[in-house]
């Protein structure tokens, strides 16, 4: 750890929104050259705070010192100005979509005048380069951010953030949309960040980062700080803490599908790639895992009309079936919880109510008007299945916390029966005992349906899957039963280099493709 230059104090943060206490006397230190772990279920006020923080909201009490003076967090930009530079969990709020890479890593510099009226881009992309290579971007810089995967907008939101040499660097879930090769430029750009003597607060649901970088961890519980944990840190006490009770093992039984509901046959994910076949049955959940760019998404897409396969065909209970557009999907009985919420999911203007019954408004409409009675009974039913935690659901969607708006997401396409439900990225922000409830609704409610989801995270595949198909640089290459796994071979294949081969594979239980075993 770099000698201390910054010390960040968070003294008795107060903030509750009209009768409801969000946070109650919050007081952090976080020392500069440190990374505080902050720990907290959804709707436990992290997401609260770190907007006290960054200048969105502001505390009904309470004051941020750095090194003993008050700082001005009244608006993001006194924030910023004072060295506090937050990276926020929705990815759209650290980038602009309609600049370039060069353009969004110096937009500071841009919007504050720091620049002579005139700068050529050749000028841009010079002084852009070093931002870039700080957190391993290789992507041309005067790439339309728009243009980009989520994971590259998320890299460069980072970039762009220490960039501006910050005191206090904020990063909420900054994992959350990459690969593990791209997480570990993260976590270099983290430690670079510590030994510059920058106070880092880290907020993630993955145990395996907070392993990695934390210092120290703060729990974080119904808005409070409950426990405060140092050197030899207690990983599985910090859990129980955040939580308030202890998390069980996970453990399911393999459960094998009963008739066959959908198949996908000869296909190839883009001209290149091999040619596999793959059947799901009622009953079974499967898990398709692999690298960002691997190939499941393009799967799930095929599958709900998002995309077109570069060949093959899709059986729907035995019937050729093309889907033509996501409407189809859904009016032939295949729902999909979108990755990216934020984006391709809900509708920050529309309350918890409409996001939930949108794709079904139809149900409870007769002759152009609402029932809303039965809207908002089905509605109720829906969201206390997956244990949102709200307010009234007539608030506004962003009310939510992060995890809990994905889970209001698992929720609307629960309302109704489907014979295929896709999850890409279920749980994405979802924190630990999140998880595990939606893994056993998930499984519980499996018995009538194909349940097919994509985890690039493997300890989240383990979880609910009876099988996990990998894909890898767009091919099929391997299918393992959850009884069967062999752990070293799974990896392999996620993460080996592939060789070019046209040969099919198919999803007899426990096929591997031998080049990765």
């Amino acid at each position: 750890m770099s000698e201390v230059t910054n010390t960040i104090e968070i003294r008795s943060i107060k903030k509750a929104f009209g009768s409801n206490t969000v946070l109650h006397d919050i007081s952090l230190s976080i020392e500069g050259g440190s990374v505080l772990a902050l720990m907290g279920a959804n709707g436990a006020g992290k997401s609260t705070l770190v907007k006290i923080l960054s200048g969105v909201y502001s505390a009904d009490e309470g004051a941020i010192f750095i090194n003993d003076q008050p700082v001005d967090v009244s608006t993001p930009q006194s924030a910023r100005d004072a060295g506090i530079i937050t990276v926020h969990q929705i990815i759209n709020d650290g980038v602009v979509q309609d600049l370039n890479i060069a353009e969004n890593l110096l937009l500071d510099k841009l919007c504050d005048g720091r620049f002579s009226t005139f700068i050529t881009k050749k000028e841009l992309q010079k002084q852009a380069q070093p931002i870039a290579d700080k957190i391993g971007l290789t992507l041309p810089l005067d790439t339309q951010v728009s243009e980009l995967s989520q994971a590259d907008k998320q890299l460069v939101a980072i970039a762009r953030a220490i960039s501006d040499k910050p005191k206090l660097l904020i990063l909420d879930e900054p994992t959350s949309s990459l690969s593990d090769t791209e997480s570990v430029k993260l976590f270099e750009a983290v430690q670079t960040m510590r030994s510059e003597g920058v106070a880092v607060v880290y907020i993630s649901h993955r145990m395996s980062d907070i392993r990695t970088l934390a210092d120290k961890i703060a729990a974080l519980r119904e808005g409070r700080i409950v426990g405060m944990f140092e050197p030899p840190l207690d990983y599985d006490a910090a859990v129980d803490s955040m939580l308030g009770h202890a998390v069980g093992a996970v453990s399911h039984q393999y459960r094998e599908g009963d008739h066959t509901i959908l198949e996908i046959l000869d296909v190839r994910l883009k001209p290149h790639s091999a040619p596999f076949d793959l059947t799901f049955r009622a009953g079974e959940i499967v898990v398709l895992t692999g690298l960002l760019s691997s190939g499941c998404t393009s799967v799930v897409e095929g599958i709900f009309g998002m995309a077109k396969f570069a060949s093959g065909r899709i059986t729907l209970e035995g019937y050729d079936w093309t889907p033509s557009t996501p409407t189809h999907a859904i009016n032939s009985g295949i729902f999909m919880v979108q990755e990216d919420r934020g984006n391709n999911a809900l509708i920050p203007d529309f309350s918890i109510e409409q996001n939930v019954s949108l794709p079904f408004l139809k149900h409870f409409s007769s002759f152009g008007f609402i029932d809303t009675k039965r809207e908002k009974e089905h509605v109720t039913a829906a969201i206390q299945t997956t244990k949102v935690k709200y307010t009234d659901q007539e608030d506004l969607m962003t009310t939510l916390s992060g995890g809990n708006q994905q889970k209001a997401m698992v929720a609307r396409w629960m309302m109704e029966s489907c014979h295929v439900l896709l999850l890409n990225e279920p749980f994405q922000g979802v924190d630990i005992s999140s998880r595990r409830q939606i893994g056993e609704l998930l499984r519980k409610t499996a018995s009538d349906r194909v349940t097919i989801a994509v985890c690039t995270d493997v300890e989240e595949a383990l979880e609910i899957a009876d099988r996990i198909i990998v894909f890898n640089h767009n091919n099929l290459v391997g299918v393992h039963r959850i009884d069967q796994i062999h752990m070293p071979t799974l990896i392999n294949q996620i993460a080996a280099a592939p060789e070019k081969s046209n040969d099919k594979i198919t999803n007899t239980e426990d096929v591997t493709d031998e080049r990765y075993a």
